[in-house]
């Protein structure tokens, strides 16, 4: 059994590249594989591996500089979720695009997923689904309002479009785990929008504590990693991932015709030319063919 932990954590980093080599080292040596970000504005990332190389990342992180109170969420997969290990340095550990956006300056009220529900079905409350449209497509909160934005860096233009929608509205704001709703909601605070909330934990938290039968989820919820999705009870969800163009599928999308294993969906059939699904079928016979060999096809990524 794998122990997943989904983290993030708002602190700042003097030299973020200082902090990269340790901390690959770290997880190469525990057998820990995922993604994290590091950025001069703090830490992102969901990571896999067994019980005790995730107790000693962990340890790990909180021992960087303003991290010793960071929080995590865990989960529990019976195969690694992830294909590799990717360390990485960015301008940010979530892109928005904004440089005045400051989450360690003021951020929205958080709430509790206990009380959530109270909140968003109140006629004066707007609920904002922050994620990207490929996610919403599978899953939300009822009656939540979707930007269909491909991109977080879309969402302040789409504000700035839509914001007349929201006149003498509260505003409830809900994404995965919360990391992008930090930037939103200081965001909207800093546009003049007077009363600002987000959901504690973001949905994976609140799939995991409140009830099925008292939910008003809707759907699935998209994860980053090799579960794509899960349910209530963060239950490993039906969908798949088309690993030419990153989206969740359904089971029985993997029947329809524009489907071809690594190299398009119904979704994408039409969004690459024959070049790229040529490469496509390069790389996915790469795969079978280190399959056929009793290889795991994972590859560790050592970026500058």
């Amino acid at each position: 059994m794998y122990t997943i932990a989904a983290l993030y954590h708002f602190t700042r980093f003097d030299d973020p590249y200082a902090l990269r080599a340790p901390l690959l080292k770290l997880c190469e040596m525990e057998k820990v594989s995922g993604s994290l970000l590091l950025a001069r504005e703090g830490i992102n990332g969901t990571i896999a591996g067994p019980r005790a190389g995730i107790d000693a990342v962990l340890a790990h992180i909180r021992a960087l500089p303003g991290c010793a109170d960071l929080e995590w969420k865990e989960s529990e997969s019976a195969e690694q979720p992830f294909r590799r290990l990717k360390v990485r340095v960015k301008k940010e550990i979530v892109t928005m695009g904004q440089p005045d956006v400051d989450p360690k300056a003021r951020v929205g009220r958080y709430v509790d997923p206990k009380d959530w529900n109270a909140l968003i079905q109140n006629p004066d409350v707007a609920v904002i689904d922050t994620r990207n449209d490929y996610e919403v497509a599978i899953g939300t909160f009822q009656g939540a309002v979707d930007p269909e934005t491909e991109s977080f860096r879309d969402f302040p233009a789409w504000w700035e479009e839509n914001k007349h929608r929201f006149h003498n509205k509260r505003i409830a704001m809900f994404c995965t785990g919360g990391i992008r709703c930090e930037k939103s909601t200081n965001y909207l605070l800093g546009q003049g929008v007077d009363e600002v909330y987000h959901l504690k934990g973001g949905i994976l938290k609140y799939l995991e504590e409140v009830p099925e039968d008292q939910s008003t989820w809707q759907g699935e919820c998209f994860v980053f990693d090799g579960r794509v999705s899960v349910g209530h009870g963060l239950r490993e969800g039906p969908h798949r991932l088309c690993h030419a163009c990153r989206r969740p599928i359904l089971p029985q999308d993997m029947a329809r015709p524009e489907y071809e294993e690594g190299v398009s969906c119904h979704h994408c059939i039409d969004e690459t030319g024959e070049d790229d699904k040529a490469r496509f079928r390069e790389r996915q016979k790469q795969m079978a063919l280190a399959e056929t060999r009793g290889e795991r096809h994972i590859r560790i990524v050592h970026e500058k």
